[in-house]
């Protein structure tokens, strides 16, 4: 019986705690926008997800050539992928001069196939433009269900 009890109390204590994991790895890109008077309009992403990812996605999607996939034939998944992200925020989390800022719902966004990638692109304009000494852009998922990283060459440019 002591046996048995140390054999579960070695169970009990060597048992780590459980921790997330990506399902999802996405290699990212971002534009930050400028108007012409200096102030920030917004964030235009591009997101490149896995191939694990891509391939689930395009399952079962009708098109006119196998293993070809236009950005009509896209549209209405980047409307759901678009649409999705909202509850997340978009996964983007701004703050100029350490204050938060608000993002619109996405614009301008589409998917592309190309080269067997998938990839997101979207723009997110700030609800109030802003002009600014000091900005922080955070591309991120909480929750580590989706890991970002941004790509190794221009990872992040500024527009205008």
């Amino acid at each position: 019986m002591v046996r048995a009890f140390l054999a579960a109390l070695a169970l009990v204590l060597g048992a780590s705690a459980a921790s997330a994991h990506p399902h999802v790895w996405v290699t990212a890109t971002s534009e930050l926008l400028y108007a012409a008077d200096g102030s920030v309009t917004g964030v235009r992403h591009a997101w490149t997800f896995d191939d694990m990812f891509a391939t689930y996605a395009l399952q079962g999607l009708e098109t006119k050539q196998k293993g070809v996939y236009t950005r009509e034939e896209l549209a209405p998944l980047a409307q759901t992928n678009a649409e999705s992200l909202k509850e997340y925020a978009y996964f983007t989390f701004l703050k100029a001069d350490g204050k938060k800022q608000k993002l619109e719902d996405p614009v301008d966004y589409y998917l592309e196939y190309k080269d067997t990638k998938l990839t997101l692109h979207f723009t997110l304009p700030l609800k109030t433009p802003v002009k600014t000494s000091k900005l922080s852009v955070d591309v991120y998922d909480p929750s580590y269900v989706i890991d970002f990283q941004m790509a190794e060459k221009d990872p992040v440019k500024l527009v205008s």
